[in-house]
């Protein structure tokens, strides 16, 4: 996988545009159930919907921003609103800890190695959190589906929790069964709150995907990375693609450009009015 998989929206957590009205209809392959959504809320039966295949896309983790013309999914940070009349999907991260959010989680829900040091993910200095045991899982998926709740209350149609890969960072502390159980309880949680859930990255899981109860991916560079065609079988082509160069949108679209959603973003992932912005579909 990539090094760097997309820039986290840090400082970049901007809204410009207003709720979204998307109407929903239902989903006879979507799961639902698990941890409680809370009897009171007014969407706990709202239906599950899955976002169109091969639709045009931009991804605005880095700032929202008025999608341009044509574009029918949007992909935001959970901080921001989701676009009017659009399929959006919310950003959280939820196998690490936000550098500035690090002090707001419990000592004992930060990964730590043998030594007691809490295990960094260097190319974002974020700590990976502790999802070992059932108890834990339980613990930190409390606090992500308070963020899943604010996606779904905000009018969001999905949800990406990233970092699904955050094992494969842990030296050898978590491990692919970890991580499939705790974004099942993510699952459960956000399609209960009507809301489809995206598998970010994380190819070699893509054949779990049912035990994991996800509906769609969300691949960065997987043209350039020739993993298009994993996503595409085990997601029946309902997956958006994000691409960092020329030549890896160039190869996302030679063979998938008929098929799947995908776009050519910055590294950076940031807002028009930014040098450093890019954004093509050829």
């Amino acid at each position: 996988m990539p090094v760097e998989r997309g820039a986290r929206p840090d400082a970049l957590r901007v809204a410009t545009t207003l709720l979204a009205l998307a109407a929903l209809v239902s989903c006879a392959s979507c799961a639902s159930g698990g941890d409680d959504p809370a009897p009171d809320r007014p969407d706990a039966a709202k239906a599950v919907q899955l976002p169109p295949v091969h639709a045009a896309f931009d991804y605005q983790i880095g700032g929202a921003y008025p999608p341009p013309k044509g574009v029918r999914v949007v992909a935001r940070d959970r901080a921001a609103k989701p676009a009017r009349g659009l399929y959006n999907i919310c950003y959280v991260n939820a196998f690490q800890a936000q550098p500035e959010e690090r002090d707001e989680w419990p000592a004992d829900l930060l990964l730590r190695d043998g030594g007691g040091k809490a295990v960094i993910d260097r190319d974002w200095n974020e700590p990976l959190l502790d999802i070992r045991t059932p108890a834990k899982r339980e613990r930190v998926a409390a606090r992500v589906n308070r963020w899943i709740d604010g996606c779904a209350d905000k009018g969001f149609d999905a949800v990406e929790p990233d970092n699904y890969d955050s094992y494969t960072r842990s030296h050898r502390l978590l491990d692919a069964d970890d991580a499939t159980a705790f974004i099942r309880l993510l699952s459960d949680h956000a399609h209960a709150r009507g809301l489809a859930i995206a598998q970010k990255n994380t190819v070699e899981l893509a054949p779990r995907r049912v035990d994991a109860g996800l509906d769609f991916a969300v691949a960065e560079e997987c043209g350039a990375y020739d993993e298009c065609g994993a996503y595409a079988k085990a997601f029946d082509d309902r997956v958006v693609v994000v691409e960092y160069t020329d030549s890896g949108l160039d190869k996302a679209r030679s063979g998938f450009g008929d098929r799947l959603s995908i776009v050519r973003r910055d590294v950076l992932v940031s807002t028009p009015d930014s040098a450093d912005y890019v954004r093509e579909t050829r």
